[in-house]
């Protein structure tokens, strides 16, 4: 999977079901993900998804859509300067 040339068409929503299923559409690009946290690029910001068992159900590179399930505690977008910072934090949560 090449993460880097996911295309969107422009539209960008969230829904959640349950707190198990969420759907994202204008998604650009998956930065980084593991089982309890997802960096998403949309056309809307930059969107970071916390839970646990956290998995890929569904990929659309074409439309930018993606399809997340397992426990979501918490979803929030954030600003173009704090990305370079929570990069720096996933990797040295890695680098530990």
């Amino acid at each position: 999977m090449d993460k880097d040339n996911i295309i969107s068409t422009g539209n960008h929503s969230i829904s959640i079901n349950e707190r198990k299923n969420i759907i994202i559409t204008g998604v650009k690009k998956i930065d980084s993900f593991d089982d309890e946290e997802f960096l998403l690029e949309t056309n809307m910001g930059y969107v970071v998804i916390k839970g646990s068992n956290l998995e890929i159900v569904k990929l659309d590179t074409y439309q930018g859509n993606v399809s997340i399930k397992g426990k979501v505690n918490s979803l929030n977008y954030m600003e173009e300067s704090n990305k370079k910072e929570k990069e720096d934090s996933i990797f040295g949560k890695l680098f530990k």
